[in-house]
This record gives C-alpha cells, structure tokens and sequence, in this order.
C-alpha cells in the first residue's frame, strides 16, 4: 500500500495509510495530493462518506479496501484487524455518543473516532477523527480529555494530533477517562462539538496489541 493522503470522503483510508506530517498539512501540500481529490467547499455528503453511516461501514472504508475482521466489541469501542496489500493494519473504532452544531441542527455524515496501529510502519495508537463533513482550511480544531486539551491539525475531513510527541500522554488519558470531546468548524463555519464515550477503549486496545504482534 503506498503511502499517501487521501482527502475528504476517503479520509477513513488514509488513517491506515499514514497521515501527512504537521509540516505537510499546514502547507497543504500531503503526500500522494497529485492522486486526491481536491476537499469538498461545503458540508454536502460525498457518495463514499453515505457508505460510512454505521460502525461496519466505517470499518471497512478503514481497512483500504481489505476485508475488515471484528474481533471483540469492548464498551463503545469495536476492534478491528486488517491486512491490505498483506499488512496488518489493527484499529479500534467508536461514533460519538453524542453531537452538537451551532447553528443548530446542521446536516453532517457521522463522525467517527479511530485509534490505529499499522506494525509495519511502526505507528502505534495512532487517534484521528473522521468529523463527518470538510473543515475550515486554517481553522482550529482541538481534542480534550482528562482535563488537557490538544491541538489538532485538520486536512479535508480528517483530525489528527499536531504534536506527535504529546500522542502517547494523550492515549493515556484516553484510557483513563471517561469521555473525550473534539471541536470543529466546517467550510461554511458552523462550529461542531462532538463527545465520544471512552468505556471499552483500555480494553480494545490492548487486545489490539495482542492481536497486532501475531
């Protein structure tokens, strides 16, 4: 599989794939850009995002284009192995258990949180976020848990930690609380607010771990 970006409704791919550096993103230049579509202006569903709406679907848009395999359902959160092109790929996947816009009531896809490990490029836990519709080019997003809030760096509809050495304290916290909230604006501004439960997370992941050595 190479190792590209792949931009709005194929976003859920490009976590198993590898997602830019902080300095690609914030010069819009992500690897792979000449092979992806261009971010969506406005927070219409793209056809590939529809085919997200459930936790399965997801799953195997995730997978990049591999048959996923759930192997243990913990709380909220599903476990998940793949292996494209003959990688192993192991990801744990949540929707929110709730959500919010201002204005009221905007129209978005669903949104999803995922935690990957992909063994052979030697990424572990890695936490993006699908957000469900494309984000402000240059706006702030931020992920908040156990009383920290981290900065996120956005491409198309994908979030990702902008600090890379905070990741591991953050998926720490993770384990420990009991929610995570990440904020967001879309292309047409409208500010979003979005809570997962983090019940089962601990336990998906280190069966994940397990799992990911074999």
């Amino acid at each position: 599989m190479s190792v590209r970006q792949i931009l709005t409704s194929l976003v859920l791919s490009a976590l198993l794939c590898g997602a830019p550096s902080l300095a690609q993103a914030q010069s819009a230049a992500p690897k792979g850009a000449k092979d992806a579509a261009k971010p969506a202006a406005t927070e219409k569903p793209a056809a590939a995002a529809k085919s997200a709406a459930k936790p399965e679907s997801a799953a195997a848009a995730a997978a990049g284009g591999a048959e996923p395999t759930l192997i243990g359902q913990f709380g909220t959160w599903g476990a998940y192995t793949a292996a494209p092109n003959g990688k192993k790929v192991c990801f744990a996947l949540a929707k929110p258990s709730s959500s919010k816009t201002n204005p009221p009531n905007r129209p978005r896809d669903p949104a999803y949180a995922f935690v990957s490990t992909r063994p052979a490029e030697k990424v572990i836990n890695e936490v993006s976020v699908m957000i469900g519709y494309a984000l402000k080019p240059g706006s702030e997003s931020s992920l908040e848990v156990g009383g920290a809030s981290y900065a996120m760096y956005t491409q198309g509809d994908g979030l990702w930690i902008k600090n890379a050495a905070e990741e591991e304290r953050m998926v720490d916290a993770m384990r420990k609380a009991a929610d995570v909230t990440v904020k967001g604006v879309s292309a047409k501004g409208t500010e979003t607010t979005d809570t997962f439960s983090l019940k089962g997370l601990s336990q998906a992941l280190d069966k994940l771990a397990q799992d990911c050595r074999r």
